[in-house]
């Protein structure tokens, strides 16, 4: 929106969260004449390459996958690893417990980076400070640790959650859309004073609910990168060198 209205010109969105309403929802952008379309997240790559391929004049641009090989496709994707560093570093110099955790929706590489990062931020500062303290829920070096299965906000993620918390964890990080408000819950629920830490946005602005209990917020900034896409197009500069946010 806000590149639009700098550049004078009309702005369309359509949201879904069932597969099968992917490929008509690009679909229906294309007949409305857009000549630039965002999609969001890994699961819309096979639509937005079948719809890419059919529709070579339009521009398109995905974030959070890059597995798209085509001139008019261009990925936003993002070194969370950086920003997910200095939240693990902050944990570390929070927590009461001396443990700290973290847990995912799937292993895949949008979500690990963050739990990559949190983990090598807690190391750091034990390294600087002679300090001990545990991250739970990810072992880098061998890629494995808690995830729910998906992104719902379920009691699959509210259990996860509290098993970080059944083993002293009272700073908790949930990668993976809503399945933070299920660790929130879990938090209430205990009643003890753990923080959370939000992932992708400013959760203080997108859920204020709980922002009593956010430690911080891991931000991808998303609309940096939509709106570099999109003017990019209008100054006839759009190319598919990947977009990566640090």
């Amino acid at each position: 929106d806000s590149a639009a209205k700098d550049l004078g010109v009309q702005a369309n969105a359509v949201e879904s969260q069932a597969e099968t309403d992917y490929a008509s929802n690009i679909t229906n952008l294309v007949n409305d004449g857009c000549n630039v379309i965002v999609t969001v997240g890994f699961l819309l790559a096979d639509a937005t390459k079948v719809a890419a391929e059919a529709n070579p004049d339009i521009q398109f641009a995905i974030i959070d996958d890059s597995s798209i090989d085509l001139v008019n496709v261009k990925p936003i994707v993002f070194d969370t690893a950086q920003a997910a560093f200095l939240a693990g570093y902050a944990a570390a110099s929070y927590t009461k417990s001396g443990i700290v955790g973290t847990f995912g929706g799937i292993p895949i590489p949008p979500v690990t980076i963050f739990m990559d990062g949190f983990v090598d931020g807690v190391n750091y500062y034990n390294e600087q400070n002679g300090t001990s303290v545990k991250a739970l829920g990810w072992d880098v070096e061998k890629q494995d640790g808690a995830f729910t299965g998906g992104f719902d906000a379920n009691d699959t993620a509210k259990s996860t959650a509290q098993n970080l918390i059944d083993q002293g964890a009272d700073v908790i990080l949930p990668c993976g859309g809503p399945i933070y408000k299920s660790a929130a819950q879990a938090i209430r629920d205990s009643g003890k004073d753990i923080a959370l830490i939000g992932v992708d946005a400013d959760v203080t602005q997108t859920d204020p609910a709980i922002a009593d209990i956010l430690l911080t917020s891991i931000m991808k900034g998303i609309a940096v990168g939509v709106s570099d896409v999109v003017k990019a197009s209008a100054d006839r500069t759009f190319d598919n060198t990947p977009f990566v946010g640090t």
